[in-house]
């Protein structure tokens, strides 16, 4: 059996354990159920996630002329204090920013390689943590602006990483933390604009992911230069695929590119 299409990021399910799904045009795999089966990947084609153009891939599964045109790719996206719509000021597309910037943002902490801070929509809680791999997570602020949250995550991330680091949450390297301990001693550090928006009681979230075999020294496959890969699934956590080998393939950073799965 195959399947084939574009690779977008994983659609998931917050279960014990997270499920994921690959969506492709016209079908969808329950990666759970490939767990622990012999599968192969081939390298079909790029196909730009704007234009639909066979296009290197550039970032984010656009090519390039697309990643700086069109506003999903725009710098706001991955810098939320550079937002604007708040102003009524166009950075390249006002009415698609209004309705990703004007609506309830959370200022979380997430622990999946460490401690980090980050900003994702109250809507996509917990699947932004999902897709980092966290094992536990909990709201700091629920403001309601993307630029509030950016400028909360400029402010904390002078306290506490930002960065994940994916080899070590791929190797479950992991300490469990009191994130509600790290929340209230980072509570000094938010701008004076947003402390009224400080939540000062809630639980963190506990994550498990479908994993039965961490890699010790993670090898990242490159689908376009290898063309094709086989091997045993062995696991599911953030955006990686994991397998037997220690071989890891990111999804989220293949976005763009057509694939042949077969099994």
């Amino acid at each position: 059996m195959f399947y084939q299409g574009v690779l977008t990021k994983m659609k998931s399910e917050f279960a014990s354990p997270i499920q994921y799904y690959l969506v492709f045009e016209n079908d969808f795999i329950n990666m759970n159920q490939l767990l622990n089966k012999t599968i192969t990947m081939e390298f079909v084609k790029y196909q730009c996630l704007n234009c639909g153009e066979d296009k290197p891939i550039y970032r984010q599964g656009f090519d390039k002329q697309c990643f700086f045109e069109v506003p999903q790719a725009a710098d706001w996206v991955m810098r939320p204090e550079l937002s604007k719509a708040h102003l009524g000021i166009e950075d390249r597309d006002l009415e698609f920013e209004k309705n990703a910037q004007l609506q309830p943002h959370i200022v979380y902490l997430a622990n999946s390689s460490n401690v980090k801070v980050g900003v994702t929509r109250k809507s996509q809680v917990p699947t932004r943590w999902i897709d980092q791999g966290a094992h536990e997570a909990i709201e700091i602020i629920e403001v309601p602006n993307r630029y509030l949250a950016g400028i909360t995550e400029v402010a904390l991330k002078e306290q506490v990483s930002d960065k994940t680091n994916w080899r070590k949450m791929l190797k479950h390297d992991i300490e469990d933390e009191d994130l509600q301990e790290w929340r209230q001693r980072l509570k000094d550090f938010i701008p004076h604009e947003v402390i009224d928006y400080f939540i000062e009681y809630n639980t963190e979230t506990n994550l498990q992911f479908p994993v039965s075999q961490y890699p010790e020294k993670p090898k990242s496959l490159n689908i376009v230069k290898a063309q094709t890969y086989t091997g045993k699934l062995v696991g599911v956590k953030g955006q990686y695929l994991i397998f037997e080998d220690e071989t890891v393939f990111n999804v989220r950073a293949n976005e763009g590119i057509v694939v042949k799965i077969s099994f």
